[in-house]
């Protein structure tokens, strides 16, 4: 008989590769979506679609005494919000209503992972010789990271006895991901723009090898929580992508450095025009913070040394497969 795992935010990009690996390793697949959610690239790889309220404890205790799960993955987040209320009640109410239902349901649950983000720990000096690894003080840049900060922070005060890991991942990228996809789109109309001329240590992770090692978080036994940061364990300049861009498009870029200035002035008038609009808009001064920290770069030997993680891609096939995914489905 078939193990039954749940994931959330299973129409999302990361969510979509997830059910696709989780259907591969022979699991019973139940993604959790909204009736308005377009499912047409997960369809093939989920046993059953399931609607509940992620914020009601009640109603996902009954989902889950009645289907009886081994496994829960929790990767649906509001990656953007008006205000911190709003995002403080997606990203820590429906954590703590999921891990709440699900630690007290009747049901074979083996464990549970936690999509949070390095967001939530934030980034450190470029000079910093040590990696970012898991007992680094919180310090996050916007409302997104202190949203996960305190999801974080929720669960190692309520549940910090039971079977939970939580998965801090980089920036991750692959087939389907639309954020970086603009700097993409961007390099295919020739420019190669950057905010400002500071240099800057970054680190990715390619959506495949994330999706292995949330799975391996709830299928190797590990004991009670566990926070892991995640990267592909490399640290890379802030113009990596672009000279893996040009090699596979055999073009020529325009490297452009826009004044911070200039570019925080930019965001500043961006929200204001967005500010009674429902949207937020792509560059806005919170944002900034993050696009311009210094140094991102990440330790990932917790991971390796408790769930054998080991990244089959770096960056540079990684975002080969993705830049020939965007060519072949005429994104790019």
């Amino acid at each position: 008989m078939k193990k039954k795992i749940f994931i959330t935010g299973a129409s999302g990009f990361v969510g979509s590769h997830l059910t696709e690996a989780a259907q591969n390793l022979g699991l019973e697949v139940h993604a959790a979506v909204r009736k308005s959610s377009k499912v047409a690239d997960i369809k093939p790889f989920v046993d059953k679609f399931v609607f509940p309220d992620l914020g009601n404890a009640e109603e996902l205790k009954k989902l889950f005494d009645q289907e009886g799960y081994h496994y829960i993955i929790h990767a649906a987040a509001m990656t953007k919000a008006k205000d911190e209320q709003t995002m403080n009640l997606v990203n820590v109410g429906y954590t703590d209503a999921i891990m709440d239902a699900a630690l007290s349901a009747d049901m074979p649950l083996e464990r549970i992972s936690y999509v949070s983000s390095l967001a939530a720990v934030g980034p450190i000096p470029y000079q910093e010789e040590k990696l970012i690894d898991e007992s680094f003080p919180y310090h996050p840049l916007t409302v997104y990271g202190r949203s996960k900060k305190a999801s974080e922070l929720m669960i190692q005060d309520k549940y910090t006895d039971q079977r939970i890991s939580i998965f801090r991942p980089t920036a991750v990228y692959g087939p389907r991901e639309k954020d970086i996809f603009i700097l993409f789109d961007t390099m295919k109309k020739g420019l190669d723009p950057y905010i400002g001329s500071k240099p800057q240590k970054l680190s990715f992770v390619y959506v495949k090898d994330l999706v292995d090692v949330l799975l391996k978080g709830v299928m190797v036994p590990q004991e009670g929580l566990q926070i892991y940061n995640i990267s592909d364990g490399e640290v890379y300049s802030r113009y990596a992508m672009a000279e893996i861009f040009k090699e596979v498009f055999s073009r020529k870029l325009f490297r452009m450095h826009v004044p911070l200035s200039l570019v925080k002035g930019i965001a500043e008038i961006s929200q204001y025009l967005y500010k009674n609009s429902t949207k937020t808009p792509v560059i806005y001064p919170e944002r900034l913070f993050e696009l311009t920290a210094e140094n991102w770069a990440v330790d990932i030997s917790h991971a390796k040394n408790l769930l054998d993680y080991d990244p089959k891609y770096l960056l540079e096939n990684g975002l080969k497969e993705s830049l020939e995914w965007y060519k072949i489905n005429k994104w790019l």
